[in-house]
């Protein structure tokens, strides 16, 4: 039987390049330890549909992370092309990269998340703090900001809004990180995420750069419904293949904050921790999800 080829792309015009790479690189490596697969490694920038139709493969393992690389416009691009990929479709990649859409969503799934509104500049802010504020439409807490006075509201729109028009505030919620990764609709093991002291809140150096977080698997947590509710999300939105869905936990239970259809493989990552807990090593995590996709193109063939 001949191998499947694989092109795995990595690096993409989004905050998150650095991160990218490193997932990338990790996926290639972790493919490569298998004799199912030739793998072929692309470093990108932001192809066009040209760029795309050139790509000879069989499945694209696409491990950009932000809104071009994971947000549905290089999904849109491989379905052009007609190119098989690792993860959710265009459409859905946008709902979850929109972090408003997927609220809604959410709320109507019967998840609780904490209030929120909409920011454009100019507008009155309705949610007192403290509050954090984010982007609309980006991941790993770029861009992301604690603020716990007035003061301190003013002084994150005024260094955010130049770069962002539309701004999420959120009510701040004071608790416990958790992480619940989701392979082919099922979940791997809650993982809870513990910054160093000095730190507010689980930040992109916590996430990337630190390696002062500590992570709890299977942690303790009273009437536990993550698993449950972050399947329920993920069958709601229509994702695919993989995902990690994120909560604050607190004496109120669950607060659901967002789901990430591309999470990152890198060294820190919660999803190879998880999934090695779960006995299943990077080679295998990763061989499955290109079998995935894979199973896709055979089914549309009969």
């Amino acid at each position: 039987m001949s191998r499947i080829r694989v092109t795995v792309l990595m690096g993409g015009p989004d905050a998150e390049r650095d991160v990218s790479i490193a997932s990338g690189n990790a996926v290639a490596e972790a493919l490569e330890q298998s004799d199912l697969f030739n793998v072929n490694l692309q470093l990108i920038d932001q192809p066009s549909i040209q760029n795309i139709l050139h790509i000879e493969t069989d499945v694209v393992f696409p491990v950009l992370h932000g809104p071009f690389g994971e947000g549905g416009p290089l999904q849109s691009l491989l379905e052009e092309a007609k190119l098989p990929f690792v993860g959710s479709c265009s459409q859905v990649s946008a709902n979850a990269m929109n972090k408003v859409i997927t609220k809604q969503i959410a709320i109507e799934a019967g998840l609780k998340t904490p209030s929120w509104c909409t920011l454009k500049q100019g507008q009155p802010c309705t949610i007192i703090p403290p509050l954090v504020i984010k982007p609309v439409d980006d991941g790993s807490s770029v861009d992301t900001l604690l603020c716990r006075s007035e003061i301190e509201v003013a002084n994150a729109r005024s260094t955010l809004h130049p770069k962002r028009s539309t701004l999420l505030v959120e009510t701040f919620i004071d608790g416990r990180e958790i992480s619940v990764g989701i392979i082919d609709g099922s979940a791997l093991p809650i993982i809870e995420i513990l910054p160093s002291v000095d730190l507010d809140m689980y930040d992109y150096a916590a996430k990337y750069e630190r390696d002062d977080t500590q992570y709890i698997i299977d942690p303790v947590l009273p009437e536990n419904q993550c698993v449950e509710q972050a399947i329920h999300i993920y069958n709601s939105m229509g994702l695919r293949a993989i995902a990690r869905v994120d909560y604050l936990f607190d004496d109120h239970g669950a607060w659901f904050l967002e789901i990430n259809t591309m999470p990152g493989f890198t060294t820190h990552s919660l999803i190879p921790m998880a999934a090695r807990h779960a006995g299943i090593e990077m080679p295998e995590l990763c061989t499955k999800l290109v079998e995935i996709a894979f199973r896709r193109v055979i089914s549309a063939q009969v």
